[in-house]
């Protein structure tokens, strides 16, 4: 799950790392009050989205009275940004984050991450700051601990790469310790500081936070997942969160209902073999309820591109008699008027086979993954 710059900053600033002075506006008499109560007189605007690219998109202003910044709020506020980062379908801005300006002298990258090929978490740096720093030639990965601890001479080596020296280096050194710390204690998936910068007097000050969790360690993030922004995610998403169904929506034509995740990626990638596009991700996971299949099958159904659906079902947890009641369910509810191709295997095959025969429902039955995905390619053309 991925959270608001804002509230990377709140959290961070627990750790100790410095952040420059902040309030989040929601309308330009908010960013008025923001700067009396912070008694600035020039301001740095921020659109708060859920991804970067904010400032080639126009989404980062500096105002120099808090006139000026009322003006530029009541632009930015609504925003829709579009770029490959929030897919065609764009993320619009809610909030600003209104902050004090720094006058920056140099500029770096800090983050952590989990290094897939080394299975551990580790530290990213480059002292090539700023945007488009996944061009840069430039980078240090340094291990993390589980603890959240980072040896001291990796420190060390990180302020050499980094060319930090004196005091500087100490500040460096110390906010690298707290960000692997709090990566390792928000279960994150990605952290960055981007810039972390020296000021013009020399302090260093992360000016943007970036932090995304992995959602399956939420239940233990109560603090995080009271974050979650409903407005930056697709409805069909939100409506899939509501009911614990893991959705994604795609481009595709053709909708999926698989149970497990595995089971779910491998029906995508055969339709595509088989010259479909799948038009989302949906697992309803092993124990699904009949509700929880009704929901899954209305949001596919909700999908305007969808021509066909394919139900990809292996019931070893899950029993078929629940799937089919689940479709039967949706079906009383949604006139369906178009082709329905279901493959199923497991526990009360049979029962769920008969009810949705006795259904007089349209439905083109596989015995095989391959088969469903080849009629259901056909029946596209049909």
């Amino acid at each position: 799950m991925d959270i608001h710059e804002y509230q990377a900053k709140e959290l961070l600033r627990t750790y100790g790392i410095p952040i420059p002075m902040f309030g989040v506006a929601r309308s330009p008499d908010d960013v008025k009050k923001i700067m009396e109560t912070l008694n600035l007189s020039r301001a740095v605007l921020k659109i708060q989205i859920h991804a970067g690219g904010r400032g080639k998109a126009g989404g980062v202003k500096m105002a120099t009275s808090p006139e000026e910044a009322a003006s530029l709020s009541a632009q930015l506020i609504g925003m829709r940004v579009v770029n490959n980062q929030t897919g065609p379908r764009g993320a619009v801005a809610h909030e600003l984050l209104v902050t004090e300006p720094v006058q920056i002298a140099k500029e770096y990258y800090l983050g952590a991450a989990i290094d897939r090929e080394k299975r551990q978490p580790i530290l990213i740096a480059s002292p090539e700051g700023g945007v488009d720093i996944e061009e840069s030639k430039s980078i240090l990965r340094l291990p993390i601990e589980l603890s959240g601890r980072v040896r001291h001479f990796h420190l060390v080596r990180l302020a050499e790469f980094m060319g930090w020296k004196g005091e500087i280096a100490k500040q460096g050194m110390e906010i690298a310790l707290q960000v692997a710390q709090a990566f390792m204690d928000f279960d994150g998936s990605l952290l960055e500081i981007n810039p972390l910068v020296i000021a013009e007097d020399g302090k260093m000050w992360a000016l943007d936070a970036k932090l995304s969790i992995d959602d399956n360690a939420l239940f233990r993030q109560d603090i995080v997942a009271s974050y979650y922004d409903p407005t930056q995610y697709l409805p069909s998403e939100v409506e899939a969160k509501a009911f614990d169904l893991s959705y994604i929506a795609l481009d595709g034509n053709i909708g999926c209902m698989v149970n497990g995740a595995g089971l779910a990626m491998a029906t995508m990638d055969i339709i595509q073999h088989h010259g479909g596009v799948p038009a989302n991700f949906l697992d309803v996971g092993g124990g699904a309820s009949t509700e929880k299949v009704a929901a899954g099958f209305k949001i596919i159904l909700d999908d305007p591109k969808v021509q066909v659906i394919l139900i990809n079902i292996f019931g070893g947890i899950m029993n078929c008699g629940t799937l089919a009641e689940g479709i039967l369910k949706a079906a009383e509810e949604y006139a369906i008027k178009i082709p329905l191709v279901v493959r199923m295997e497991g526990t009360n095959v049979e029962e769920g086979r008969r009810l949705l025969h006795a259904s007089g429902l349209h439905i083109i039955s596989a015995n095989t993954l391959t088969e469903a995905a080849e009629k259901a390619v056909a029946a596209l053309k049909r």
